[in-house]
């Protein structure tokens, strides 16, 4: 099996040595020559042991750290994370290194529901906690914040006779519920999620503590907030600015059913364009539709950027954390 930098390393099984050593196991997992070196001075310091490879495609993250920890390879934890699994179950070293440390998404909840006209939608929220999965496995810390759009909405509620403020108080229950099919998704797949909601509910999720959310993060769990702010008036997308800045999250996405940010609603002028960059700014004066005043008032405060992406499109969220240039980006003047 090749050792050099940039190589590819199968892990479906079709090596023909199976029990591959400890320095071509580094050769496979880290990313540049420093970093090799240190893992083969490592392997000849006397790291013997031996780690089967034949069914380590499609395991999760913890799995393959802990047949890593079996084998003997501490040392090279560290460097697994930055081993991306590709589509045809190799490990590349060439690409794949996150640009972001810590993210949140905002997930709006009619994309929980497909093509349904109300409710949750199973296989549609399996393949978003597919595409949540992996990101994880990218090392990335990830937060969710879920609206409840699928479910009822306090806008739609007051419009049919329901005070505002109840309507509001049936969205939050709304997002958690929401939150509450997502997380038994990721869990699913393998990865351990926390709950945390705005409102006290506490036989079904933890209350939010920032330094509670920020520790279960470190820890590598996905942490999905629900229940808004907790307050009525306030909507998801400022609960998800605000999250975004308790955490001190790297980037927001706004995950919706939309290409990005257009002049105009697509769907009713042919002639609306797509903005790929614009400034918060720039959103606050046109009065663009993409989140509220609050929410981009909040990044705008503590310069995290925002970018709006479609969720439809498979494999676009991990595009976006590589550093894919699609959708929209808000961000400060001197970003974009």
């Amino acid at each position: 099996m090749p050792g050099l930098l940039g190589s590819r390393v199968s892990v479906r099984g079709g090596c023909s040595d199976r029990k591959q050593r400890p320095r071509q196991w580094a050769a496979a997992v880290v990313r540049d020559g420093r970093q090799r070196q240190m893992a083969a001075t490592a392997a000849d310091a006397g790291h013997s042991g031996t780690m089967d490879h034949d069914h380590t495609f499609g395991l999760s993250n913890r799995q393959v750290m802990a047949r890593t920890r079996e084998a003997g390879l501490e040392y090279l934890l560290l460097y697994y994370r930055a081993a991306v699994l590709d589509e045809d179950g190799w490990y590349s070293m060439t690409s794949g290194v996150p640009k972001y440390r810590r993210i949140l998404v905002k997930l709006s909840g009619e994309a929980l529901m497909g093509d349904q006209a109300f409710g949750i939608a199973p296989e549609v929220v399996k393949n978003l906690a597919e595409e949540l999965a992996a990101v994880h496995a990218l090392g990335v810390q990830m937060a969710l914040v879920v609206g409840g759009g699928n479910i009822i909405r306090g806008v739609s509620a007051q419009e049919q006779g329901i005070d505002r403020v109840t309507g509001d108080h049936m969205g939050m229950l709304a997002t958690i519920i929401n939150a509450l099919a997502l997380s038994s998704a990721l869990e699913q797949c393998g990865i351990q999620t926390r709950v945390q909601t705005a409102i006290s509910l506490q036989e079904v999720a933890e209350p939010f503590i920032r330094r509670r959310a920020v520790r279960h993060l470190e820890k590598g769990r996905i942490v999905l907030f629900a229940g808004g702010t907790g307050n009525p008036f306030f909507t998801t997308d400022t609960a998800a600015a605000l999250r975004a800045n308790e955490i001190q999250a790297d980037v927001l996405f706004k995950a919706t059913k939309v290409d990005g940010v257009y002049t105009a609603d697509p769907m009713k002028d042919p002639e609306a364009r797509l903005l790929t960059r614009l400034t918060y700014i720039d959103v606050l004066k046109d009065n663009l539709k993409v989140m509220d005043a609050a929410a981009i008032s909040l990044c705008m405060e503590n310069g995290v950027p925002i970018q709006v992406f479609n969720i439809r499109e498979a494999g676009i969220l991990k595009a976006v954390v590589l550093g894919a240039k699609e959708g929209s980006l808000i961000g400060p003047e001197e970003d974009v």
